[in-house]
């Protein structure tokens, strides 16, 4: 099993456990991060386990992606991290064994958006859901894709376009996760629902998994190659920069509008 510098991950016969591991950084979704992020999932997913789970330490499930990383960087740098995002997001889609993310905190655009990614979610109570982009100078583009694809058109520009954060039970309403517990119950609703999700034929679920995603998500590639040209390009605008630098120097941004 390889060794992961900011990802633990735990085998037994039935069942993988991938748990984020930078709780300083709030799990925030560096291109290292994400890099072992898909390289967990791919070799999770080349094994005979039935079922994954994505966890977090600490109190917040994943900030999103990395401000202090991104600040400043070029278009094709940008690019390149949101196409390691994407390819991330579509993997655990892919993969033929059911996943379930365990949500303990706050969970904020491409931290939503892995939720979102996963086929199945159960969150704590405590737990919130945000697409901060409506509210800065760098909408969340590509967190929308998944998001939009599990809550609908309406919820999801009301999510994009105000950046709110919504509670658990709210993103229970909407769809965006299948079970709201406490905390002290999340571990044990988590395995409830992902031992009854992978029971029966391991490649008849498989198969199930792929077609059922084919017919309802068809789009969902297409409509990644869109969100990633203009998220990459709009991180190249004042309004993004200054955004990220206000977020990293602790200061109200000053946008500019360009």
């Amino acid at each position: 099993m390889a060794s992961y510098r900011y990802v633990q991950v735990h085998s037994d016969r039935d069942f993988t456990v991938i748990t984020m591991d930078r709780p300083a950084k709030r799990n925030a979704l560096s291109l290292a991060h994400m890099e072992e992020l898909l390289d967990a999932f791919t070799e999770a997913g080349k094994s005979e386990v039935r079922g994954i789970i994505l966890a977090a330490n600490g109190p917040v499930f994943s900030a999103g992606h990395d401000f202090s990383e991104m600040a400043g960087q070029d278009y094709a740098y940008m690019d390149r991290l949101l196409h390691t995002c994407t390819r991330l997001m579509l993997t655990i889609a892919d993969l033929a064994q059911p996943v379930i993310a365990r949500v303990n905190g706050l969970a904020t655009a491409a931290g939503a958006q892995l939720v979102a990614s996963c086929d199945l979610a159960v969150a704590s109570s405590s737990a919130g859901f945000a697409a901060p982009g409506g509210k800065g100078g760098w909408f969340c583009h590509t967190p929308m894709v998944a998001i939009g694809h599990s809550i609908g058109r309406k919820r999801a520009a009301e999510m994009a376009m105000t950046g709110d954060t919504i509670d658990a039970f709210t993103a229970l309403s909407w769809g965006l996760i299948n079970r709201v517990v406490e905390q002290d119950q999340l571990d044990e609703a988590t395995m409830d629902l992902l031992e009854r999700a992978t029971r029966g034929s391991r490649y008849s679920k498989a198969l199930g998994k792929h077609s059922l995603y084919n017919q309802l998500d068809l789009p969902i590639a297409d409509a990644y190659s869109v969100a990633i040209a203009a998220m990459a390009g709009a991180s190249q605008t004042h309004d993004a920069q200054e955004g990220m630098a206000a977020f990293l120097e602790k200061r109200a941004p000053e946008w500019t509008d360009h």
